[in-house]
C-alpha cells in the first residue's frame, strides 16, 4: 500500500512538473523586456596589477589596460573570455563601495554579477512592480558606456545583479 502511494506520488509529482513547464517561458513572453546573457563577472580585487598578470601572464587571456571610473569609484581592467568578460574591480578614491567590500574580504571575491537587457527601463519598471529593489533609483552609464543597474543583493539571494541595455 506504502509502495502504491509513492508510486502515485511520484506520478503526480511528474505531471505538475510537465503541466507547469511552460510557466516560466509564458511569463517572460508577457514581459516587455528580455534577459540576455552574461555581460561579465566582476571580481573585487585588492591588487589588480596582480590579478591582471594572472589572466593575462598564466591563464593567456586578452586583458585590457586598467581605466580609472571616478563617476564609480572603481578601477577597471576587462579580461576577455570569448563572448563574455571578467570586469576586474579595484578602489578609486575614499568612497570606494569596492573599498567596504574589500574591508570585509580583504582577499577580494565575485562582486557581482551583470547580465544584458535589451530595455533597461521597462526592465526597471516590471521588476519594481514584483518588488524588486535597486541600489540607485535611476540607470546610470557605466563602464562600457552604456546604461546600467544594480538590483539589491537581499533581492537575488546575495548576489549583486547589475542590468546593462545593449
Amino acid at each position: 500500500m506504502a509502495l502504491n502511494k509513492l508510486h502515485g506520488l511520484t506520478y503526480l509529482c511528474s505531471s505538475l512538473m510537465k503541466n507547469t513547464s511552460g510557466l516560466h517561458t509564458s511569463v517572460a513572453a508577457l514581459q516587455k523586456w528580455k534577459v540576455g546573457k552574461i555581460n561579465h563577472i566582476a571580481i573585487a580585487t585588492p591588487d589588480i596589477e596582480k590579478t591582471a598578470a594572472l589572466y593575462r601572464d598564466v591563464l593567456g587571456a586578452k586583458v585590457s589596460d586598467k581605466h580609472p571610473q571616478p563617476d564609480h569609484g572603481v578601477y577597471t581592467v576587462f579580461v576577455e573570455l570569448g563572448d563574455t568578460k571578467i570586469e576586474l574591480l579595484n578602489p578609486l578614491g575614499d568612497k570606494s563601495p569596492i573599498q567596504n567590500f574589500l574591508n570585509k574580504n580583504k582577499n577580494g571575491g565575485m562582486h557581482h554579477i551583470c547580465l544584458e537587457v535589451d530595455n533597461i527601463k521597462e526592465a526597471i519598471e516590471d521588476l519594481k512592480a514584483k518588488n524588486m529593489r535597486f541600489l540607485s533609483d535611476e540607470p546610470v552609464i557605466g563602464a562600457h558606456g552604456n546604461l546600467v543597474i544594480f538590483l539589491h543583493p537581499k533581492d537575488c539571494n546575495g548576489t549583486m545583479v547589475e542590468l546593462e541595455e545593449v
